[in-house]
């Protein structure tokens, strides 16, 4: 018989009743480190006082009205963006798959208003954009794709790193953009070198490509800028953004510059809840912590103190691991021993990981982590290392 929640995930015999900062109480009381964040979400850690005291004093307020009218915490959530980023315009979606969808959207409808054949988005392998019909064709993988066709077309899958096969597609006449993840996640938390992301910029602008960027993951202070583009210098002219500019409430949003954004008119798109009082009011809270030249200096120190750690985890247990890779708190172990098991032995240290591909394990704890949290993650990522080695 099937279950009553739809059995689309392989879900850990853990169930948690509440938490505070990093950490998590399962409901048989036991306390676990979480370095998963719910996937790089907690940005702020769990029931962050000033994150409740904004959903709190929102939630007295006005819940929902739709976009039919003006919201005024959406508003001041779009200035601020507008103000912090390279953005002129923003709309709000609920989740990252939501933001795949419209910045697939908006790159056609410029490219159709421009009277222009050039529907096709390069994407690369090892990709992830979401689990609807566009987010799945963009990233093509059988794993993601098998039985579930036929795709939605107008996507070309690149070899990741594969600068000659970039080049020549990027080339052809009916190419318009290209979607990338500035850092991977799913796909093994591989960073695109600065130098290979103002090489995009600037083969797209020889073509006259919209550049995309996939932030869903990697931004929000992640990797120690607000967003993990501006190590490169560059900017995109369309970026997906989800996860932790919520801080756990659902939030989404695409930003654009005025020139991608001018096809997406009245009528064009629309979200019942996207940019709703609630959520936006939270995300204003977000952005004005994590926005603070202040937190981020301190999430790369703090970044700083976990690499050197993990550098010597992963050295005390050459059988277990083989290196670290990754920017600020968006870090990779690349196991020799299989992923999956290291994140199992995890639980049993009571320190909660999240594996990815090429056999990676993430390590995405909230950014408000203290200095005594790394040093017991350590400690417990290392007695999880020698209970999987032995």
């Amino acid at each position: 018989m099937i279950p009553s929640v739809l059995p689309t995930y392989n879900r850990a015999p853990l169930s948690f009743a509440s938490g505070e900062g990093s950490w998590l109480v399962e409901q048989d009381g036991r306390r676990f480190l979480d370095f998963g964040a719910g996937i790089a979400v907690n940005a702020l850690g769990h029931a962050n006082p000033d994150l409740v005291q904004a959903l709190t004093d929102q939630a007295g307020k006005l819940w929902h009205v739709s976009n039919l009218y003006q919201i005024e915490p959406q508003q001041r959530l779009a200035d601020i963006l507008v103000d912090k980023t390279f953005a002129d315009t923003v709309f709000f979606t609920n989740s990252g798959t939501e933001s795949c969808e419209l910045a697939v959207k908006m790159a056609r409808k410029y490219r159709h208003d421009r009277g222009e054949d050039r529907p096709i988005i390069l994407t690369f392998e090892g990709s992830f954009h979401g689990r609807s019909s566009a987010g799945i064709a963009a990233a093509g993988s059988e794993k993601m794709t098998k039985g579930f066709g036929p795709l939605l077309p107008g996507f070309q899958s690149l070899p990741w790193g594969d600068h000659d096969a970039l080049k020549a597609a990027a080339a052809q006449p009916d190419v318009g953009a290209i979607l990338i993840e500035p850092v991977q996640g799913e796909g093994g938390i591989r960073p695109v070198p600065d130098q290979c992301l103002k090489g995009l910029r600037d083969l797209c602008d020889e073509h006259g490509l919209l550049l995309i960027f996939d932030e869903v993951q990697c931004g929000m202070g992640r990797t120690g800028r607000l967003f993990a583009h501006e190590w490169a210098g560059i900017v995109p002219d369309i970026m997906m953004v989800a996860k932790g500019i919520g801080g756990g409430f659902p939030l989404g949003a695409v930003l654009a510059t005025e020139y991608a954004a001018q096809g997406m008119t009245a009528g064009t798109h629309g979200s019942t809840y996207g940019g709703n009082p609630l959520a936006c009011a939270v995300g204003c809270k977000v952005m004005e912590i994590i926005a603070e030249d202040a937190f981020l200096a301190e999430v790369n120190r703090k970044a700083g103190l976990l690499r050197q750690g993990l550098e010597g985890l992963i050295a005390g247990h050459p059988s277990v691991f083989e290196s670290v890779r990754g920017a600020g708190l968006m870090l990779g172990l690349k196991c020799k021993a299989t992923n999956t098991d290291m994140v199992q032995v995890g639980y049993g240290q009571e320190i909660l990981t999240v594996p990815a591909a090429d056999n990676v394990v993430r390590l995405l704890p909230p950014l408000t982590l203290t200095d005594e949290d790394i040093a017991e993650a350590l400690s417990r990522l290392d007695r999880a290392a020698s209970d999987l080695a032995a």
